[in-house]
């Protein structure tokens, strides 16, 4: 299974263009939130609108610019789109679980839609083993360097990953990392960014 793997796209259509055009190659297609910018609901279908276009079975997560509910209402009628948060889906027999928001709280005030470590380990708890895990922030010390210097992932989403052993992890929110990929307890770990980066998963 060929997965095209992306993250904050903050409402670049040119981005989401690029990525609809190598979509053809993807059998899915799975967004780690950011899809627009503070909040903005008015452009949430500005790169979303794009995706749809594709055709393709799509995993999306909530950033921490737009909440689970804002990405589920711009998606409704969206067939073969799974929203998560706090929950999974099987698409093509591979089950994938997601957590969406930004985690730890972010620096950013009231808008940005966060989770502090103890409600992120509520929402992954019920992880399967075994899954591609769709999380919009970093496991702590992984692909969560900072444009800063500083390792700013999650220690909630660290511990799932050891614990449930995913297939994938795919996350974004630190650009600083994007594009770029690292291993956690020998799972890969990628922060796909914008560009987006293609996964190809071995279905057992």
């Amino acid at each position: 299974m060929n997965l095209l793997l992306f993250s904050d796209l903050h409402a670049d259509r040119a981005a989401a263009r690029a990525l609809a055009a190598r979509a053809a190659d993807a059998d899915v297609l799975v967004g780690a939130g950011d899809f627009t910018n503070v909040r903005d609901t008015r452009s949430l279908p500005v790169c979303l609108d794009v995706l749809k276009a594709t055709g393709k079975p799509t995993v999306l997560v909530a950033g921490n610019n737009e909440s689970t509910d804002e990405l589920a209402a711009a998606c409704r009628g969206w067939a073969g789109c799974h929203v998560l948060h706090g929950s999974g889906a099987v698409v093509g027999g591979v089950a994938f679980y997601g957590v969406g928001g930004g985690i730890p709280v972010t620096p950013f005030g009231a808008w940005s839609y966060d989770f502090d470590e103890e409600q992120a380990a509520a929402l992954l708890a019920a992880a399967p083993d075994g899954c591609v895990l769709v999380v919009h922030s970093p496991p702590k010390g992984v692909v969560d360097v900072s444009s800063r210097g500083g390792s700013i992932g999650s220690t909630a989403i660290r511990d799932a990953v050891v614990r449930v052993r995913p297939r994938l992890v795919v996350c974004g929110h630190v650009h600083g990392s994007g594009g770029q990929a690292g291993e956690l307890a020998g799972v890969p770990v990628v922060n796909a960014g914008p560009g987006g980066v293609s996964w190809d998963l071995h279905v057992r």
